[in-house]
């Protein structure tokens, strides 16, 4: 429940990314030894994953809230339990770093949240080409290969999941496999800098074309997660959004530029220090429209398009966003619309037309950056808003309330559902 009206003001400390550690606990599967993973955001996601991995033989010791170590070492099992897997995106990477381990595996469909078609082909495709034969014929996707040899992977459409599949079948695959139309992001870099330091040879993360020299073992590691640059991004929304003045630490500011340049566009200030970012904006800030599309990475970040739409519902003029990632992210609109926005969806486009304020009303979070949206939302309108299925904003946000609340924001949980799973 949130009481609107508080301007956002004072520092707040950015947790590790969840994109990054998602995808760094499934390449421990690949690691003979321990692995001490620092900075992983205390989130549900990392919880269900870390369970994932228990259950299938590793041992996980937790060293504080925020560290883990992680030894994979006598794992047997090469399928994990469906009731797990089922619940989130991320379970996807079980296949890559499965595949790369003992050269099958037996994967549910994996779950997440529900934005449109996430089809697995291009990650099928790339275990296919280093050698592996995929079933998906009876409800599950299975592999298997007699060996895995470097080949020549091209993505024509560029995606995160199938990147990361591939990179972490290809790292102990005989020969060199080369990765064209990678993605680009800064959890797919985050990923290659934890293999690397594993003793893996990796060059060209962060570019569109990865190569990978196959190595026959890797080694246990001490390895900080990249702080998250969504979670920073929200925050810097949400200060421009409540008109108040947001100093965020623990970022890498690069990774929110793009963010950054759409808040300058719009008339709030962002300044930018050595590992910090402060956003703030002026009383008398003439707001002016943005239009902006959701793209691959260095593009603006589609897991931030719900919350620069929220920002923008009460900017003067008529603004848009187009939806250049997935075909179906605009039904969170449709929560905005009940607190008053106006705002119109032509398939992958939303047309915004600035309204003078929000107003409190009774929400749901549709999914993970949807939630975040709506918790934005509720911080700017007038009167009280309620959301509910904020099991969502769990799975992806540490200790969300607690850091708003540290800035002024009125909020607070009337009802917590654990998850048994977890």
């Amino acid at each position: 429940m949130i009481k609107g009206g508080n301007k956002l003001k004072g520092k707040v400390v950015i947790s590790g990314a969840k994109n990054a550690a998602v995808a760094i606990l499934p390449a421990c599967l690949l690691v003979n030894g321990v692995c001490r993973i620092e900075n992983l955001p205390d989130i549900n996601d990392v919880k269900l994953y870390l369970r994932i991995l228990e259950n299938l033989g590793a041992k996980v010791d937790y060293i504080d809230v925020n560290t883990v170590e992680v030894n994979c070492s006598a794992v047997g099992s090469y399928e994990p339990l469906g009731d797990l897997t089922r619940r989130m995106r991320g379970s996807s990477y079980l296949m890559g770093a499965l595949l790369g381990r003992f050269r099958k595996f037996r994967v549910d469909p994996p779950g997440g949240c529900d934005f449109g078609t996430r089809p697995i082909d291009m990650h099928i495709k790339s275990f296919e080409l280093l050698g592996a034969t995929v079933d998906t014929s009876h409800g599950i996707v299975a592999a298997e290969a007699k060996d895995l040899i470097g080949t020549q992977i091209f993505f024509d459409i560029v995606s995160v999941g199938a990147t990361v599949n591939a990179i972490l079948a290809s790292v102990l695959a005989g020969g060199t496999t080369t990765i064209e139309g990678a993605a680009r992001e800064p959890h797919v870099v985050d990923l290659a800098n934890f293999l690397n330091a594993c003793g893996a040879k990796i060059r060209g993360a962060g570019t569109d074309t990865i190569r990978i020299n196959g190595v026959s073992e890797l080694h246990g590691v001490t390895y900080p997660i990249i702080p998250d640059q969504i979670e920073a991004g929200t925050f810097m929304i949400a200060a421009a959004a409540t008109r108040g003045d947001v100093t965020l630490h623990n970022v890498i500011p690069r990774h929110l530029e793009i963010i950054g340049s759409k808040l300058i566009e719009a008339g709030a200030k962002v300044e930018y220090g050595t590992d910090t970012v402060r956003v703030w904006v002026k009383d008398d800030t003439p707001f002016r429209r943005v239009n902006f599309i959701a793209l691959p990475y260095p593009g603006f970040p589609t897991d931030m398009q719900p919350q620069l739409v929220t920002f923008l519902t009460t900017i003067p003029g008529t603004s848009t966003a187009r939806e250049g990632v997935w075909d179906d992210r605009f039904r969170y609109t449709q929560q905005l619309q009940r607190m008053g926005a106006n705002i119109r969806v032509e398939g992958k486009l939303a047309i915004i037309e600035g309204v003078d304020k929000l107003v409190g009303a009774n929400v749901k979070a549709n999914d993970l950056r949807a939630g975040a949206a709506m918790i934005i939302a509720g911080l700017m309108a007038d009167g009280t808003t309620e959301i509910r299925d904020i099991y969502h904003i769990d799975r992806g946000y540490e200790n969300f309330e607690n850091k708003f609340i540290s800035l002024g924001g009125d909020i607070h949980r009337i009802e917590v559902v654990e998850d048994s799973y977890i």
